[in-house]
């Protein structure tokens, strides 16, 4: 299935190794890249997400994509490449049901601060700064972890994350088709 824009991936389940690693900085802003962002986006809209790592695609680098609301319900649409997560000193956490793509039919409550700012460059190597409430501080925190090589299960204790990766496990995936590398 071809977007305007791009062609959805299939999603990698956890247990793939590349969604286990801290993933690689990104040095080349070309036509390759961009379309690697278009890719994602229409990973991720196929997948019904509200944000994609590019290793949930199987992609080695540091970018994610979001279409996530904040606490106000104003959407921010956005791509940021070699994101760096700033969390507030002093952390109001809220907890929430979260889900992953890379996860599917899953979802726990995790602890997350209730505002985060990311930095790093859009998809042509120009600055962008991004600041969320509500769920896009979530979705920063989130997607920053994956490419860190975290998933939201990693911050569960071992027997539910136990449980929620067998359940998981059961679920035939989400999106344009999923990835078994185990």
């Amino acid at each position: 299935m071809q977007t305007p824009t791009g062609t959805p991936r299939p999603i990698t389940r956890y247990g793939t190794p590349v969604l286990h690693r801290r993933c690689a900085e990104v040095t080349v802003f070309d036509d390759a890249l961009a379309q690697l962002v278009a890719d994602m986006f229409a990973s991720m809209y196929a997948a019904h997400g509200v944000g994609l790592a590019a290793n949930q695609i199987g992609v080695d680098a540091r970018i994610f994509v979001v279409d996530c609301p904040d606490a106000t319900g104003a959407h921010t649409v956005a791509a940021v490449v070699n994101p760096v997560l700033h969390l507030p000193e002093r952390r109001d956490l809220e907890i929430d049901s979260e889900g992953c793509l890379s996860v599917p039919g899953q979802r726990a409550e995790v602890a997350r601060a209730a505002t985060a700012t990311v930095t790093g460059l859009d998809p042509a190597g120009g600055p962008i700064r991004l600041s969320g409430t509500g769920t896009l501080a979530r979705c920063f925190q989130h997607e920053v972890d994956h490419l860190d090589g975290l998933a939201y299960v990693d911050r569960l204790p071992t027997a539910q994350r136990k449980r929620i990766l067998a359940a998981s496990a059961e679920h035939p995936g989400v999106g344009a088709g999923v990835t078994r590398e185990q």
